[in-house]
């Protein structure tokens, strides 16, 4: 038997983008630099296991604070009483906040205890959950430069790297932004896929706004983008199934801000999504995107994790999709320092593909010198109230 012997929260800030290049630098991290948040559960063995929640981006604080209010009850309990432990987890916040910032913490402390217990068997956590060693296929996340030259050197990472797949953002306004991508991208070997980033706008764009959008696209010699992502806010879930009536060959995705997996699950039931995205760092960790990944075979809607969080939570996401079956998962492009220190040695891709090693746990060690050298900022806290009038004018066609 071991047992947990300290919790503890722990807030690391690393440069991020470059703020003069980069859109959701410049609108939403104007310093420079990017906070994740992690769980650290330590057994009395020596074991470590680490989680993260996507919550500390936005407030780390806030994600500080709930850490300390679910520590206590980790305290003594046995990491491969699993089940338990997590139901007793559940009911410390579930009152207060079922959804919302606490499940990010959740989040964290699950996959912290998955981390422990895939270490504790000395074998990964993929293989933990049940998956088969294989490769994954990354699609590219961003499209978020400035201009076109910073678009182009994207193109131009992405293809070194063998990614055939490339999401950039544009909404309704930003068809050229869209077009240029695709004319820049065919040559490269490389489709367009759009997140039109409205998981967080209220009141969002409509129906006939995504339309006006693929009929302007079209109307620059662009093209059915692979997916679009995010199309409709929060509050526009009855409008997915009218959507998918109108527009029947577009390939909807979407999810990433959903915090339980039984709301994720009945999204999928209902059609909302051709592609759901959970991230494992917001709905619950590993073991509730396993089962969006079953809803989704039972409803023949594929699955995307969403990795746009630190490296821990982009290890946990590729180790669940690995054990989940999934068959392409995203790979963020905008620099962040902490994704090369944490990871020991380089990320297994080759030819568009990730490979995770044998390693233990989910392969990430924190170390004394690494806090040390990303403490907390004050500064580095996201900024979702954007005003897009900052964004310098610039032409894309």
């Amino acid at each position: 038997m071991s047992k947990i012997t300290r919790v503890r929260p722990v807030l690391l800030t690393a440069p991020y983008t470059d703020p003069k290049r980069s859109v959701e630098g410049l609108l939403c991290l104007p310093t420079g630099y990017r906070t994740t948040g992690l769980v650290e559960i330590t057994l009395d063995n020596g074991v470590v296991g680490l989680g993260e929640g996507y919550l500390a981006v936005f407030a780390p604080k806030v994600f500080r604070e709930i850490v300390e209010i679910v520590a206590p009850m980790l305290i003594g309990k046995d990491p491969r009483d699993f089940e338990k432990v997590m139901g007793e987890l559940l009911l410390t916040t579930g009152y207060w906040s079922l959804q919302g910032a606490a499940q990010h913490v959740i989040s964290a402390c699950e996959t912290a205890l998955q981390d422990c217990r895939a270490r504790l068997e000395n074998v990964p956590v993929w293989k933990l959950l049940g998956g088969e060693a294989r490769s994954m296929k990354l699609y590219a996340s961003g499209g978020d430069a400035i201009d076109q030259d910073g678009m182009r050197a994207e193109l131009d990472q992405i293809q070194a790297m063998g990614i055939d797949v490339f999401k950039m953002r544009a909404r309704r306004g930003q068809e050229d932004k869209a077009a240029f991508c695709q004319r820049e991208g065919k040559p490269r070997g490389i489709d367009i896929a759009v997140d039109m980033t409205q998981n967080l706008a209220v009141p969002s764009q409509t129906i006939e706004d995504i339309e006006i959008f693929l009929e302007e696209l079209n109307n620059r010699g662009g093209q059915m983008p692979v997916f679009l992502e995010e199309v409709l806010g929060p509050q526009e879930l009855d409008g997915f199934t009218e959507l998918k009536q109108r527009l029947p060959e577009a390939r909807i995705a979407g999810g990433e801000i959903v915090t339980t997996e039984p709301e994720l699950c009945a999204r999928i039931e209902k059609g909302c999504y051709d592609i759901a995205q959970p991230d494992a760092t917001v709905i619950g960790g590993l073991s509730a995107t396993l089962e969006v990944f079953a809803a989704g075979r039972k409803h023949d809607t594929e699955v995307y994790v969403h990795c746009w969080g630190g490296p821990v939570g982009m290890m946990a996401n590729f180790h669940v999709a690995q054990a989940g079956g999934g068959m392409l998962v995203e790979w963020p492009t905008l620099p962040y320092e902490l994704r090369h220190t944490l990871v020991p040695g380089p990320w297994q891709i080759e030819a568009g593909h990730i490979t995770l090693t044998d390693a233990p746990g989910l392969g990430i060690e924190l170390t004394k010198e690494i806090e040390k050298a990303y403490p907390f900022r004050e500064d580095a806290t996201y900024n979702c109230c954007v005003d897009f009038s900052k964004l310098p004018q610039v032409s894309w066609k």
